[in-house]
């Protein structure tokens, strides 16, 4: 009993002196990293110098060359012109924005026509220019040849613009802007050998909304 008192003693005060050091090593580590980190880091990342080691270094030197030339590549994305930025299709004058202002009121109007077998017909949208509508047409089954197209103000009687040509469609819809003041509509031809109904409905800014 009396040989093993020893070692248990010696045993207790080997783990404690193990843990005081460990501890001490943990604070000089921390100590040691806080001081890179003011010393050299900051400055050189941040140009932060608390202690003007940085600027004795040259640190400092280095943050501020990265802020110049992140300021200078921001400077080059704003500064590309409109032009660029779509594709050189861009309009003298011409806005980005996706409003279209219009100075007239909103109107709506449903219209039907009924086509008989091998005939044609027309619905046309009186428009100035940059005045825009949402419009939606459907027949009653049958497939039509379906042509939307513009004709300018003072056009020559076979002149005219085709924005969307179908040969068979029974159904169509969508947005449109007027690209010039003028008339801009639709002409169906009924190829089957049954009579077709169209309706047509738009909404938008347009002065008339007529059949021909």
């Amino acid at each position: 009993m009396t040989t093993s008192q020893p070692k248990t003693t010696h045993s207790v005060e080997h783990k404690t002196g193990s843990k005081k050091s460990l501890f001490k090593a943990t604070i000089v580590a921390v100590v040691v990293a806080a001081a890179i980190t003011i010393s050299f880091i900051l400055p050189a990342e941040y140009g932060i110098d608390p202690t003007g080691i940085g600027k004795l270094t040259g640190l400092t030197a280095i943050a501020e060359a990265g802020s110049a030339k992140t300021e200078a590549a921001a400077a080059e994305i704003t500064e590309v012109p409109p032009s660029a930025a779509t594709g050189g299709n861009l309009l003298a004058g011409s806005s980005l924005s996706p409003v279209i202002k219009q100075r007239t009121e909103l109107k709506s109007k449903t219209m039907e026509l009924t086509l008989a077998p091998g005939k044609g017909a027309e619905l046309k949208a009186k428009m100035e220019q940059d005045q825009a509508v949402v419009f939606s047409w459907t027949s009653n089954g049958q497939p039509l040849m379906v042509d939307m197209h513009g004709e300018a103000v003072n056009a020559k009687a076979d002149e005219y613009t085709s924005y969307w040509l179908e040969r068979a469609q029974s159904a169509g819809g969508g947005a449109f802007v007027a690209p010039f003041a003028g008339t801009h509509g639709w002409y169906w031809k009924n190829k089957g050998t049954e009579p077709v109904t169209v309706t047509v409905t738009i909404h938008g800014f347009f002065t008339d909304f007529y059949q021909p």
